[in-house]
């Protein structure tokens, strides 16, 4: 963040924001796997299976990777740039849109049953898989925040290859529910 352009941008709290912002991050992440474990266990008990488990475990990696990457990258008081900041906050209210709106359907795998509906209300109205929009916006936008163009272009590029496999496999999970009935 040396650009004199982006000096009017750089917010450089002196204190160890830049951290709080990653613990925040990493907490939201840690809360959101025992809500997903929590949701997976309840849908496999009515009867649910899993699709794409074989891809589940890069994907996993590829996100606590990401995480490691930012903490290793990342000093205490790092400079932030406060516009990135703001968007990350909104995308943040995104994300519990999502959530919101799938309530119990809402896990980290793809826990589907034939009597399941579809869900078109709330994000689901303007796009599908907002979930997968919001995160691919997450870690290209988290890493610029300290400046960090290396870490968001290649966990970009490792989150666009493990969607392409999670989404088609999620779109196969979608296609057998037999309930056509969506929940809005």
């Amino acid at each position: 963040m040396a650009s004199p352009a982006l000096a009017p941008f750089v917010w450089a709290p002196g204190w160890p924001a830049a951290w709080a912002v990653l613990a925040f991050l990493t907490a939201q992440r840690l809360l959101e796997l025992v809500h997903a474990q929590w949701n997976t266990r309840a849908l496999l008990a009515r009867g649910a299976v899993e699709h794409g488990r074989g891809h589940y475990p890069a994907m996993v990696a590829i996100h606590a990777s990401f995480l490691a990457a930012l903490w290793f990258a990342t000093a205490p008081d790092a400079p932030m740039l406060w516009p990135l900041l703001i968007a990350f906050a909104l995308l943040q209210s995104a994300r519990l849109w999502v959530l919101a709106t799938l309530g119990p359907y809402w896990t980290t795998r793809i826990i589907s049953a034939p009597d399941f509906p579809r869900i078109i209300d709330g994000p689901y109205r303007f796009v599908r898989h907002p979930n997968y929009w919001v995160v691919a916006l997450e870690i290209l936008t988290i890493p610029l925040i300290f400046g960090h163009v290396w870490i968001a272009g290649i966990w970009t590029a490792l989150n666009a290859v493990i969607l392409t496999v999670r989404i088609r496999a999620e779109n196969v999970a979608l296609a057998r529910r037999t309930t056509q009935k969506p929940v809005a």
